[in-house]
């Protein structure tokens, strides 16, 4: 190894042993580890800027000022006493429909749009029933994961692999989809081991769910509708983004802007409502990681990773899904995929059929971001909510259920990969 990538690799692991720790706050760790980077000649500014990925940053501003609009309407809380309403009040129903809104969205939109809009829903039931809402984040963020791997445009590696292997929305629906279904239905039934024989509700507090008019919850009737017509058009957005020729982040910052011109709300109040520490994190962790792309580290890795299976194709599958999901856990997987796949590219050239590759890359990178609290960007952003409001996530008490979830998830897709392609 040269100095400069040993330098890259003490920074990194040095920042990531800071952040598991929290001996400092993330935002600090990832910051200073940037810093370092700069400081020791690693990166120059404009080659640490060109690995920060504006468009998941763009995504984070924008719809963190859309939400901060549109909640002033009273669309969540309305929202979220319809769904208490449907649960009876019943902690446990309540969180399987949470999770399912949660998974379902996130197959359609962009995982930290979804969160951002299911967050202040689980703060406004949790705080009626008088429960932590914890428990509800926890299984919200890996819902969230679950969600985006099941198509295309769920999750950016899957857009990456769709793009580069011509693979369409059913193809991913076919694959990737049929094995969330199962993940799904296993990730349920080890919450309700988890939380769910845990959750206890005061029968007052559910017998005032029962009174609740969700009607009474809209604040601003025209802001609403508003809200709903705007809300409407994202989803559309986002889902035929690359039809319409714009990025996901120009989605988001337009709805923004909008919500912004036709909300009429106070502009300091909503500029406050922005997570600005999860927004320098997200920037000083793709600095970080961008240490390790300049200086080669990444493309060693994978380099290694595919000649230790030497060509056999089964063990090739399942080296791609472990590794995939055990980096993808504490790297953000975007440069990881950038990575493999011109080596999956390669190996299709010389007549290998490389198609279980595609989805082996897929399933791991994207079920692999539950393994930790920086594991994925909506893992960051909601427990920055939880914390926010006085519900600290930390990442030793994230990682305790979070990581064993990621294994039964990646051990489900084995068993997929297996039979479809064993």
């Amino acid at each position: 190894m040269t100095t400069t990538q040993i330098i890259a690799v003490v920074i990194f692991v040095v920042t990531m042993a800071a952040i598991m720790t929290e001996k400092i706050h993330r935002t600090v760790a990832a910051v200073t580890g940037a810093l370092l980077l700069l400081l020791t000649g690693v990166l120059t500014v404009d080659s640490a800027f060109s690995y920060v990925d504006i468009n998941t940053i763009g995504v984070l501003v924008g719809m963190m000022l859309f939400v901060a609009v549109v909640k002033n309407s009273g669309l969540f809380e309305y929202i979220a006493i319809r769904a208490a309403k449907i649960a009876n009040g019943h902690p446990w129903k309540l969180m399987v429909l949470f999770v399912l809104i949660t998974a379902i969205l996130s197959a359609f939109l962009d995982n930290v749009t979804t969160v951002l809009l299911i967050g202040p829903m689980t703060l406004a039931i949790t705080n009626m029933l008088k429960i932590n809402p914890i428990p509800f984040f926890m299984t919200q963020i890996m819902a969230s994961n679950i969600g985006g791997t099941a198509t295309l445009i769920g999750d950016p590696p899957n857009i990456m692999i769709g793009s580069a292997a011509g693979l369409s929305f059913v193809d991913f629906i076919a694959n990737t989809g049929v094995a969330v279904v199962f993940v799904l239905a296993a990730t349920l039934v080890c919450f309700y081991f988890i939380y769910g024989r845990k959750l206890r509700v005061e029968p007052q507090a559910m017998e005032a769910i029962h009174g609740l008019d969700a009607e009474k919850a809209i604040k601003d009737r025209p802001l609403l509708i508003k809200s709903v017509v705007v809300i409407v058009l994202v989803v559309l957005g986002f889902i035929f983004h690359a039809q319409l020729g714009l990025e996901s982040c120009t989605i988001a910052l337009t709805a923004a802007a909008v919500m912004l011109l036709i909300g009429h709300q106070d502009i300091e109040e909503v500029i406050t409502g922005v997570e600005w520490t999860t927004i320098l994190f997200f920037t000083g962790l793709f600095v970080v990681v961008g240490g390790l792309q300049e200086t080669g580290i990444i493309q060693v890795l994978a380099n290694g990773l595919m000649d230790l299976t030497k060509g056999h194709m089964t063990m090739t599958i399942l080296l791609i899904l472990w590794v995939s999901a055990i980096v993808s856990s504490f790297l953000d997987n975007i440069p990881f995929v950038a990575t493999l796949i011109p080596l999956i590219l390669t190996m299709q050239s010389s007549g290998v059929d490389v198609t279980p590759l595609w989805w082996a890359v897929s399933l791991g990178a994207c079920l692999g971001g539950n393994g930790t609290l920086i594991g994925a960007s909506a893992n960051v952003v909601l427990s920055g909510i939880s914390t926010r409001h006085g519900f600290p996530i930390t990442f030793a008490s994230y990682l305790k259920v979070g990581f064993p979830m990621m294994l039964v998830s990646v051990a489900i897709s084995t068993v997929f990969l297996l039979i479809r392609f064993g």
